[in-house]
Order: structure tokens, then C-alpha cells, then sequence
């Protein structure tokens, strides 16, 4: 029997100003849009590589309440990468809101952080120790 695969995956965050957050991604992350739908925008899908981000508009009453606020530094989506200087640099210099700069984790990665327009933490990662398929170290 052949073994399924899964092709990407992607985080799902509330936006209280879709449009805004839209433009942070694409500016500031370097994602591009995949496709906006709505009238007025409602849902989005920006993709980056092969990652991809979906965002879909808060109601207007929703408070929009990021990991990291229920447990501390907790993310709200985490990005695996090849190169987190490279990365680290290109995102400073586009004027990503930085939220906390690159070190060397305990469990074996190179990170750093930023945060969108609503305060959602998202991680960026380069393993330091070779990874097996299994996800095995």
C-alpha cells in the first residue's frame, strides 16, 4: 500500500485588518499572495517557498489572542529554514517587527523571531544537527 505524503502545511491566524496584514507578509516576509477572497477580503493564502500562511479576517468583536499571551513564548506558526542568517538579515532589512533576535536553542536550532500586525509570534528555524527523515536527530 503506498504511503500517503504530505506536500505543505500551513498556519491559519486571525488578522484584524486583512488588507494590512496582507501587505505586512508580502513586505516585510517576503511571502507572495496565492489568492484573496471576499468582498471585502475575508480569507487570503500567501505563500513563501514552499511554506504557505492562511489568514483569514477576525470578526469585528474577536479579540485576537496570540500563543505567546497564554503561554509564554509560545508561536503561532514556526518556519523551518535552510539559512536563519540569511533569513534573519533579509527579514531586518525589510523592516520585519524582529522579536527576538537569532541564538542557538537547546534542542539543536538556530532561530529568531518576528511578529505580524497582530502580534502573533512566528518562528524561523535552521536544524544544527542532521535530521533523518523520521525527524530523528
Amino acid at each position: 500500500m503506498t504511503k500517503a505524503k504530505i506536500l505543505h502545511q500551513a498556519p491559519v491566524l486571525f488578522a484584524r485588518d486583512l488588507p494590512k496584514t496582507i501587505g505586512y507578509w508580502t513586505e516585510k516576509v517576503g511571502f507572495h499572495s496565492i489568492g484573496v477572497w471576499g468582498e471585502p477580503p475575508e480569507f487570503a493564502i500567501s505563500a513563501r517557498d514552499a511554506a504557505h500562511v492562511m489568514l483569514s479576517q477576525a470578526p469585528a468583536s474577536h479579540e485576537i489572542v496570540p500563543h505567546w499571551r497564554i503561554k509564554d513564548k509560545l508561536w503561532n506558526a514556526y518556519f523551518w529554514i535552510d539559512d536563519a542568517r540569511a533569513m534573519f538579515r533579509e527579514l531586518k532589512e525589510r523592516g520585519a517587527r524582529i522579536d527576538y533576535d537569532l541564538c542557538e536553542q537547546p534542542y539543536g536550532v538556530l532561530e529568531f523571531g518576528i511578529q505580524d500586525l497582530d502580534d502573533h509570534d512566528i518562528g524561523f528555524g535552521q536544524d544544527l544537527a542532521p535530521v533523518s527523515e523520521a525527524g530523528v536527530r
